[in-house]
């Protein structure tokens, strides 16, 4: 799963070797906290938010079928 979202932030920012996520086990749950250079954070957030939640949706899915919860947190 890590590597599916590396692979779209790499696509969606300038700045790749900037890109750090960190996977959190929480209880019964995974969070990704990703980081990005901090002028790239608009492009992985989008307009209202559209693309941020996207992501999650992708990531979520993912672990869906894996029976998983997970959890994308965008990081300043």
């Amino acid at each position: 799963m890590k590597e599916i979202l590396e692979t779209i932030l790499k696509n969606l920012v300038e700045n790749v070797n900037a890109i750090s996520i960190n996977q959190v086990e929480k209880d019964k749950l995974t969070v990704f906290e990703v980081k990005v250079a901090p002028e790239d954070m608009g492009k992985v957030i989008g307009k209202e938010g559209k693309i941020a939640k996207a992501i999650r949706n992708i990531i979520r899915a993912v672990g869906a079928r894996e029976h998983k919860k997970i959890a994308v947190e965008f990081i300043d």
